[in-house]
């Protein structure tokens, strides 16, 4: 059950110079430093202002579409149970779907009755691959072993194939964690140890993904969506179709203070004065930021020009101050970072019926298959339907993508990033060997392809001083929230990292004497380490 946010603590000096707070972007990271600000930091509604390039809120967290054009999702988020940031903000929130109960709520029950239990994790030939056998080789786990064991001084800009050898990335276990987390070789030794320590209580369960937890709806409408409104409600404001293209920040000795905020609304620049007591907060860098879309018969061209606010913003304010990051790292090698999504609308269950058949898993409970044998590593997910909360009843939405769409498909035989919607069903169906009903799928099926530059930005490697501190050395009033700022041991490309940077910036920057929510490190637990032993010399 949800409580009310509480009213906004007055005094004399906040009747006369009421506090305000401006935010950058209306992502997962600004949603939840809104409720936030309401819950605990005493604003009212009407002095919280969210500023959003975009005529659609959300940020990466979106979906849209309808039945007779396509749905299109850029991605799905995973949870699982200790990501307790995330549960205290849904706590908070009314369902989508029942009003009397909480989002967290809704999420816990609908994982009780679909929770998944992968029976087809990897694929190739055709054929389900057994995956008891995660496929490691002494040296394999010396070198897992060595890295999780290495402090992050030691690792700044290393890669993952710095630290093993081809063997590994031949594994069971890495065609799983890969595909599972959006990794590539080339990324973040930290970022890899990160993962593997922040998830050792999942490792056990790696091959059936039993941990895994999943919204009832897609993230837009089973998260974003009951906010928003939760936050209109409030009185909060949203700026749509507002960029900001500057904040000045006084700086003197070691001290930071942003003093005024400019923004682009309607063709005209204007600015706010920020007085003492005003709070700034701003979501640096985007992961889904200049994408394009394909369809059926067309290709997404892809974009390399950076038009998107986020990164303009946080290189001019790189520019101010060495301790406000360095968004070039994450952003020159687009080869590295980019990878393509792409969402199916079919007007009957044919694939569905298949693919269940198949995988011995009802739609919703399967969990990823991944096509190990597949050039372009793909992967796909049935969720439980409808995955749109207004999907009609007979409509059907699935999802996939590949990792490396520049690699040549294995029957179409073209790169991933130059094919159409049509040519990418043709590839899965013959990889799944499903070639009697690939007339039927295309005939019934529209395709919605994302082109997405930056989407593993957050994985390149850097050093420690790239991301900035959430609140930076000296900083009163500005702070950073969302993938790219520096949350020490958490991982990035969760929801969990954005609703942490939330707190972190709210409750330092307000200095409320209340704790961010607790960060758990089950290798500090000898039953975590226990299961994660005997599942690394499993056969």
């Amino acid at each position: 059950m949800c409580s009310s946010f509480p009213v906004a603590r007055r005094d004399p000096v906040t009747e006369a110079a009421p506090r305000r707070a401006y935010l950058v972007g209306t992502g997962i990271a600004s949603l939840a430093t809104a409720v936030y600000l309401l819950k605990d930091g005493g604003l009212l509604g009407q002095h919280i202002v969210l500023f959003e390039q975009l005529e659609q809120f959300g940020g990466s967290l979106d979906a849209h579409g309808n039945p007779k054009d396509g749905y299109v999702m850029r991605g799905g988020r995973m949870f699982e149970e200790k990501f307790n940031c995330t549960y205290d903000l849904l706590s908070l929130i009314p369902s989508i779907a029942d009003p009397s109960r909480s989002v967290m709520e809704e999420l816990k029950e609908f994982h009780q009755e679909f929770f998944w239990n992968d029976k087809a994790r990897l694929v190739s030939g055709g054929q389900i691959v057994d995956v008891s056998d995660l496929g490691f080789s002494e040296r394999d786990r010396l070198d897992l072993i060595s890295l999780c064991g290495a402090p992050e001084s030691l690792l700044n800009s290393r890669t993952i194939q710095d630290g093993f050898g081809y063997h590994f990335f031949q594994s069971n276990f890495w065609f799983i964690w890969s595909t599972t987390f959006a990794f590539k070789p080339w990324h973040s030794a930290t970022e890899f140890k990160r993962y593997c320590l922040r998830f050792l209580h999942l490792f056990s369960t790696i091959d059936t993904m039993a941990g895994i937890y999943r919204t009832q709806f897609n993230q837009f409408d089973a998260i974003v969506r009951p906010i928003v409104a939760r936050l209109k409600a409030g009185g909060v404001q949203f700026e749509m179709a507002a960029e900001v293209i500057d904040i000045e920040v006084v700086i003197e000795g070691p001290q930071k203070i942003a003093t005024r905020l400019h923004y682009r609304q309607g063709g005209k620049d204007r600015a706010i004065d920020l007085a003492e007591r005003d709070l700034v907060f701003v979501t640096n860098g985007s992961m889904t930021s200049d994408t394009s879309y394909g369809s059926m018969d067309t290709v997404p061209v892809l974009k390399t020009e950076r038009s998107g606010g986020s990164w303009k913003l946080w290189e001019l304010l790189a520019g101010k101050s060495r301790d406000f990051g360095n968004p070039t790292v994450f952003v020159s090698k687009i080869d590295r970072s980019k990878w393509e999504s792409f969402t199916v609308t079919a007007d009957d269950a044919c694939f569905f019926d298949w693919l269940e058949a198949f995988s011995g898993s009802k739609a919703g409970k399967g969990g990823l298959v991944t096509i190990k044998d597949s050039n372009w590593l793909l992967t796909i997910v049935l969720n439980r339907q409808p995955h749109y909360y207004e999907q009609p009843k007979n409509v059907w939405v699935w999802w996939g993508y590949g990792l490396f769409p520049d690699n040549p498909g294995n029957f179409v035989h073209k790169p991933m990033s130059e094919c159409t919607g049509r040519e990418i069903l043709v590839e899965l169906l013959s990889h799944l060997r499903f070639n009697e009903i690939i007339p039927h799928v295309l005939k019934t099926s529209r395709v919605v392809m994302a082109m997405m530059p930056y989407i593993t930005a957050q994985f390149m490697p850097r050093a420690k001083t790239d991301r900035p501190k959430v609140i930076p050395n000296g900083s009163s009033n500005l702070a950073f929230i969302g993938q790219f700022c520096e949350i020490p041991d958490d991982v990035v490309f969760t929801v969990e990292y954005s609703v942490r940077a939330a707190q972190t910036a709210v409750f330092g920057l307000l200095d409320i004497q209340h704790p961010v929510s607790p960060f758990y490190k089950g290798q500090h637990d000898s039953r975590v380490l226990f299961d994660a032993w005997k599942t690394l010399h499993r056969h």
